[in-house]
């Protein structure tokens, strides 16, 4: 299928949607702005049959991961390459609907660290704006996000994706500035 730019879109196969759909439809939103994020991520998914997938130019499903060290006091995050800023670990569904093998095959790939932990259900949603680059337009990724606990001495590798990866304690990761959704899940998680 090719759409009104010239661009190849993918036809998101109905049972992943609706295996997503129902991810973000049994998330218990704990405030008002993750509610009005759910419905907007259900409403989505209701209208643009590729979702999953990279292709749906306004947009995409995303799912990310914030790995907490195995005595839960420090989060690791990564410097992301492209995107210059300090992030838990994530990516595109890719036509998946399964949301929690999406942020865990993220996380493995991206850290190396394979979780001891990994909630079977969200505890965060966003959907947040991603600016243009190359090619690529700016669009929105429309976020599911995971928990997972490190084994104990668990040990990082840098990806190609990042600059940098680190464990910080709640307060030093609130004192380099995060995105205010991850600051929101930093704060939740370690006050």
């Amino acid at each position: 299928m090719v759409d009104l730019s010239g661009q190849e879109t993918q036809t998101g196969d109905p049972l992943e949607i609706q295996r997503a759909r129902a991810i973000v439809a049994g998330f218990f939103a704990p405030d008002p702005k993750q509610a009005e994020d759910r419905t907007r991520i259900l409403e989505f998914l209701d209208q643009h049959q590729d979702a999953l997938h990279r292709s749906c130019l306004t947009g995409h499903l995303t799912a990310s991961c914030l790995l907490l060290d195995a005595s839960r006091q420090r989060v690791l995050l990564h410097h992301h390459r492209k995107l210059n800023l300090w992030l838990q670990f994530g990516g595109h569904a890719d036509g998946e609907g399964d949301l929690a093998a999406v942020a865990q095959r993220e996380l493995i790939e991206e850290s190396g660290i394979t979780p001891a932990e990994f909630a079977s259900s969200p505890f965060d949603i966003d959907i947040h704006p991603i600016p243009a680059h190359k090619d690529e337009p700016a669009h929105a990724h429309l976020d599911v996000r995971y928990l997972a606990i490190a084994p104990s001495g668990a040990e990082f590798v840098v990806s190609s994706e990042s600059k940098a990866l680190r464990w910080f304690t709640g307060p030093e990761a609130l004192a380099i500035g995060l995105d205010p959704s991850l600051e929101r899940m930093v704060k939740a998680l370690l006050g």
